[in-house]
């Protein structure tokens, strides 16, 4: 891999570059936008308790279906979706759409299997779920740092890399001077405001960026003459210099794929075969969708069991669009700008985007740089703000959860409250600074196409989890020994495998990589599947042969044992009776400081003035709330009968395109 090169490109505007968002009319629009969602933003930390660890971090169970499902549609949404998914459709056509209807089946799995467990088990994290569920320390230290690895490798850095080309098409600045305004703004209400800030400002950006892509979406298929002429100028979108002085370059290299508008490809010769896309990828949609940090803690904050199941079925709804909305997006401007985004010969690529793999990746961006009019320019940029600021604050809440309340506690055993709050936030800032420094791998790699980056990462590393947790629910009798032992050596095998894709470089279509075919050619959503498989049988295997874990542990941590009454022993009592956090402060804030101080803890939420103490039947009351999963009738039914509804649409997308 040329790390030079990299380094160079994301510096480096491309030649051709020129400044589009330099009008009155999308200027006014952006700083409107900013404005709008630092209100929203305001009001968030206004109207919310920031001052515990239950209000920032899971916004004290309060949040209705509609911000849920939101809020977890824009965390996953983020521009590296704008970028990638519109990306890879230029580059081999629609199958990447079966990505996102993929979690059409996925969040309602969420919803009625996995989140009611871990409601039941009362967690705050994943981490703290297996810790409950397995006792010990080592598995929930060992999750909290290789999600958080995850999170920089395949969500932070992607997303800022991703919001980086946008800027970079559209004005023409520096890069790493516009990420670290963009870091800056995100930043602010994501450390300030908690959880609660970040669902309502995701509920905000969700309908910034459907209204601004459907608007770019309209335009683009007007431009290109309708949903026929789409189908038949994207099979002649072949760039005018298909070779150099050097190299005349293969046809696959710059012919739009036979089959770029099928789902279900070749098994064996398809860049994205029929049997990974329905195996492989359920295997990271299980990571994603059910097991990650993200996500979940979203669920975890729903009033009611029937407002986690609705935010599912809103997100699933919304999760149809984007192959409306982003893929056939970027196959359209594949037609407009074909030199440009169909490139092959690396000089060219150069010229156009700034690096030599490919310049798919700015599909997007150069679409609503060309093609919309000023005004909707601006509408678009704060659209791709919007969807990398809410996938960025998502993360950055998540990421501070995971540090906070599963490794700094037991660094800090005697941790109060307050220094939680603090070191939660300056975790974030931390997180920020490694994420850009690993922007430059993230653009050499798979070719330049960043979707098969971000899944590719995450199929090295996401199916050894994805098995753990999965046995956790579904097999009672796997224990402690079987799991921990199955996430060592399945991370021990994806990291051979992505250590040795880095070392030899992913290669282009011109220049494979030299990679040994046993290691490197077996397709990553094959070699999730091999890995989510050995993961499975070694968990099995070792569990089988060690003592199990006693049923008085386990009441409501796994399905066979959710209705339990009994009351659950947890393996970890002892541990959590000396860990616990003292909620004592040695002062109140009136006593500590003048106004200054009082305006700064109202800022970060520190005020600890919350009101008189609960008594212990008060507390109890309160966590009998934060554990139930009770349904009224009626909306347990409507919730259901959407539950089918949207499965069969998924169903059904899936045939039609197959």
């Amino acid at each position: 891999m040329e790390t030079t090169t990299a380094v160079t490109a994301t510096t480096a505007a491309p030649e051709t570059q020129r400044i589009a968002i330099d009008n009155p009319a999308d200027i006014v629009v952006i700083v409107l936008y900013f404005l709008i969602v630092l209100a929203v933003g305001v009001w968030a930390m206004y109207s919310t308790n920031r001052g515990t660890v239950g209000g920032f971090f899971l916004a004290g169970r309060s949040m209705a279906w509609w911000p849920i499902g939101a809020s977890l549609f824009a965390s996953n949404i983020g521009s590296g979706h704008f970028v990638g998914l519109a990306g890879t459709g230029a580059a081999s056509g629609i199958a990447i759409g079966g990505f996102e209807w993929n979690a059409l089946v996925m969040v309602v799995i969420l919803g009625w299997l996995f989140v009611p467990i871990y409601i039941k088990a009362g967690v705050v994290t994943m981490p703290e779920y297996l810790r409950k569920r397995f006792g010990g320390k080592r598995m929930q230290i060992y999750l909290s740092i290789l999600s958080l690895f995850l999170y920089i490798f395949t969500k932070i850095s992607a997303d800022i890399f991703s919001g980086a080309i946008f800027i970079q098409q559209a004005m023409g600045l520096n890069i790493y001077v516009a990420i670290i305004i963009l870091l800056t703004i995100t930043a602010l209400y994501t450390i300030t405001g908690g959880l609660a800030a970040v669902i309502y400002t995701d509920t905000l950006q969700t309908f910034i960026m459907l209204v601004g892509s459907i608007i770019l979406t309209a335009f683009a298929f007007q431009e290109v003459g309708g949903y026929d002429e789409f189908i038949n100028r994207y099979m002649k979108a072949i760039p005018s210099i298909v070779s150099d002085e050097n190299t005349t370059y293969p046809e696959r290299c710059y012919m739009p794929r036979p089959d770029a508008f099928q789902i279900f490809r070749d098994p064996i010769n398809g860049d994205l075969p029929w049997p990974g896309l329905i195996f492989g990828l359920s295997i990271l949609a299980l990571w994603y969708w059910c097991t990650d940090q993200v996500i979940v803690q979203r669920c975890l904050s729903g009033k009611t069991m029937s407002h986690v199941k609705g935010g599912c079925i809103l997100c699933g709804y919304l999760k149809l669009l984007p192959m409306f909305l982003m893929v056939m997006p970027g196959m359209i401007s594949r037609i407009l700008y074909t030199d440009e985004v169909a490139c092959v010969v690396p000089v060219e690529c150069m010229k156009a985007c700034g690096t030599e793999v490919g310049c798919s990746n700015i599909a997007y961006p150069m679409m609503v740089v060309k093609l919309m009019p000023q005004g909707l320019r601006g509408l678009m940029l704060s659209v791709m703000l919007a969807s990398l600021m809410s996938s960025l604050t998502s993360i950055f809440n998540s990421a501070s959860t995971l540090f906070t309340m599963d490794i700094y506690t037991k660094i800090r055993k005697g941790a109060k409250e307050r220094e939680l709050m603090i070191v939660g936030r300056l975790f974030m800032l931390a997180l920020i600074g490694v994420s850009i420094a690993w922007v430059p791998i993230v653009q050499s790699a798979q070719s330049g196409q960043l979707f098969d980056y971000i899944q590719s990462i995450t199929s090295y590393l996401g199916p050894p989890i994805a098995a753990v947790f999965f046995l956790a629910i579904f097999c009672k009798r796997v224990n402690e020994q079987g799991a921990f032992w199955s996430l060592v050596i399945g991370l021990v095998i994806g990291l051979s495998r992505m250590i040795a894709e880095f070392a030899y470089g992913t290669g282009s279509c011109a220049k494979p990589s030299d990679c040994p075919a046993i290691i490197c050619k077996v397709h990553y959503l094959y070699f999730a599947m091999i890995l989510f498989a050995i993961s499975i049988i070694i968990i099995l295997s070792i569990s089988f042969l060690t003592k199990p874990i006693d049923e008085v542990h386990l009441y409501r941590l796994c399905w066979t044992l959710r209705n339990s009454k009994e009351k659950r022993i947890d393996l970890d009592a002892d541990e959590s009776e000396t860990e616990e956090p003292t909620d004592k402060e040695e002062t109140t804030p009136d006593e500590e400081g003048g106004c200054c101080m009082k305006a700064y803890n109202w800022f970060c939420g520190l005020d600890s003035k919350e009101g008189p103490k609960m008594s212990k039947e008060e507390e109890e009351a309160m966590r009998q709330k934060l554990l139930d999963t009770g349904e009224h009738p009626c909306w347990k039914r409507v919730v259901n009968t959407n539950a089918i509804i949207l499965l069969a649409v998924a169903v059904f997308c899936h045939g039609f395109f197959a």
